[in-house]
């Protein structure tokens, strides 16, 4: 077997593999030219979804006549010129291949006039074979027109999905370069129709354009720095996830990317407070040092590696986690959530459920029992803070957020009345939410109270939890579990958590020790920890039908007042809602 160099054509259809695998990767590249060269208005035309014809027409700085046919020469770049200038890259494109891969595969026509020409110039190339440039006639800028994409490569054209499909990707291409570039115009067409027009505007009103008002209303300002790290944007508010994740915008340094120390941070920071499967929606833009990231991980430019990657994890997960605990101030006034600040602002149209402005409790505080309240007459849990007054008359004066209890619903909910109108509160879900952020904080100061039992509970267990738990019972003991072993396959529960005093101490250490077995006490009290304490909150928190009183009801809207990301339950729920005096009076019909 002979090796032989390969011809330049066909090493441009291989790279062009890798940097256009369908329209919009080549749509990419263009618009990414365009905005390097500092255009501000982008006109892009698209026919069959970009597959018959692809024309982008710019007004940067142009390209000279001697450089049009550079321009679609592999690896030739006016952007970098040394190794030095790879590791600090500051552009969106670099690598000098985009647009002879393009040109390798499809019939391409580049015309162009700089700003001190007399007239523009045209160079047309076909499979990779370059034409002598000719005299044209436009404006300063660029324009490049492609057509019929991979005509010359079947076997790659045969992989395209429908003429909507590749559409869509080519508007959301579009739509991820204009969040990052709000001062550059767009202007989308396909097949001789506008679809998108987008003019020069501040960051915060393409926003709303691109991604839409219901992610603004349900979204919360980002603006976080530490060192040469900054991020800012926008995260929607927990209950607005959905199972999607088409709303996951990330850019660093301007540039869309897909990297997994991002989405993992973010996830992170969302788990304590998302229900189940849904997804966040974000829009943020990170900056770093050019030479603190690596742009040259693929020729499609949309993976990145940190130098610091723990770094960049860490900080992106404090700074969501801190705003997803901080909730958003309501207004006594009007009952509207307040933008954050450099939300963009707007009328919100329906009442939503809105953060609380509550405090981290900076001690540790329990519960007093209630004597005679509750359920059979047990002390209640829900004690210990003072009964709310009644509410004032034409509901004016020093009303708390959540309001003073009205009554109790079926059991599960309890209607509240504040100063904006109707509050309902999911009681299991919210006392639930309080007892796992108490359990947290405990067990961060190493004081976590134990409850111990008047009689000893045994327990029959598999003979492998009893070895798994034997070494660990100190441990368990710092989370206020007291075991102790009585035989191969009997364990006695000597205390339970005080916290968790309400609970019942069988299904309470049941609950803990499966979780054992599934994964080791040593991972369980470390990485998991907070996997564990929701499920104990979980076991602890108020059951439906139980009965609550009026203060004990009043006691747990104060509680949820003091608690951190009291607005869902450890799984993610919702714990409350608003509905407003406008909403019930429209209900009624009132005022028409």
């Amino acid at each position: 077997m002979t090796i032989r160099v390969l011809p330049d054509v066909l090493i441009s259809q291989i790279a062009a593999g890798e940097v256009v695998e369908r329209p919009a990767a080549a749509l990419k590249e263009i618009l990414e030219n365009s905005l390097d060269a500092g255009a501000t208005d982008l006109q892009i035309d698209l026919e069959q979804g970009g597959i018959k014809r692809i024309r982008v027409a710019d007004n940067g700085g142009g390209i000279a006549r001697d450089e049009l046919a550079l321009a679609l020469t592999r690896h030739a770049t006016s952007k970098i010129a040394s190794l030095a200038d790879l590791e600090q890259v500051a552009s969106l494109g670099f690598r000098g291949e985009a647009l002879a891969s393009i040109a390798a595969i499809a019939r391409v026509q580049l015309t162009s006039r700089s700003a001190d020409a007399e007239h523009a110039w045209a160079v047309q190339a076909a499979g990779g074979r370059l034409d002598v440039p000719a005299p044209a006639a436009r404006a300063s800028g660029t324009t490049i027109e492609i057509q019929d994409l991979f005509f010359n490569t079947p076997a790659r054209r045969k992989f395209l999905k429908t003429e909507a499909t590749e559409y869509a990707h080519c508007a959301e291409t579009v739509r991820r370069l204009a969040l990052a570039n709000p001062q550059v115009s767009f202007t989308l067409s396909h097949n001789g129709r506008v679809q998108l027009r987008l003019n020069a505007e501040p960051v915060s009103a393409r926003v709303r354009q691109v991604l839409g008002e219901t992610f603004e209303h349900h979204s919360m300002a980002v603006d976080a720095a530490a060192d040469a790290l900054r991020v800012s944007g926008w995260v929607i508010r927990p209950g607005a996830a959905t199972t999607g994740r088409d709303s996951q915008h990330v850019f660093v340094n301007g540039r869309y990317v897909r990297d997994k120390v991002i989405v993992h941070a973010l996830k992170e920071a969302y788990r304590d407070v998302l229900h189940h499967q849904l997804n966040p929606a974000y829009c943020l833009f990170i900056s770093v040092p050019p030479d603190l990231v690596d742009v040259n991980v693929h020729p499609a430019k949309t993976e990145i590696r940190f130098r610091d990657s723990r770094g960049v994890h860490q900080f992106l997960f404090h700074a969501i986690e801190r705003l997803l605990s901080v909730p958003v101030a309501v207004t006594a006034a009007s009952g509207e959530p307040v933008p954050a600040a450099g939300h963009p602002s707007s009328p919100y149209g329906t009442p939503q459920q809105a953060s609380m402005p509550l405090r981290v409790n900076e001690a540790m505080t329990f519960y007093a029992p209630l004597p005679g309240s509750g359920a059979g007459g047990q002390d209640s849990a829900l004690a210990g803070v003072p009964a709310a007054q009644p509410f004032p008359a034409g509901g004016q004066g020093d009303v708390p957020p959540l309001g003073y209890a009205l009554a109790q619903l079926h059991g599960v909910y309890v209607l509240a009345q504040n100063a904006q109108g109707l509050v309902l509160v999911d009681m299991h879900a919210a006392h639930e939410r309080v007892v796992y952020e108490k359990l947290k904080t405990a067990l961060d100061a190493r004081a976590v109270p134990a409850q111990a039992l008047l009689i000893p509970v045994a327990l029959t267990v598999d003979a492998r939890d009893v070895s798994e738990i034997s070494p660990h019972l100190d441990q368990l003991a710092g989370i206020g579990f007291e075991l102790s072993i009585t035989s191969p396959t009997t364990v006695a529960v000597r205390s339970i958590p005080w916290l968790l005093r309400q609970a019942d101490p069988v299904e309470l250490t049941r609950a803990v020790l499966v979780e054992m077995a599934e994964f080791g006490v040593a991972r369980l009290l470390a990485e998991r920890r907070n996997d564990l304490l929701a499920t104990l909150a979980c076991h602890g928190a108020v059951r439906a039908n139980r009965h609550l009183t009026l203060p004990e009801m009043n006691a747990l809207l104060r509680e949820m007042e003091m608690t951190e990301r009291a607005g869902q339950c450890n799984h993610g729920r919702p714990t409350w809602f608003q509905i407003g005096l406008d909403e019930l009076d429209a209900m009624f019909m009132r005022g028409r």
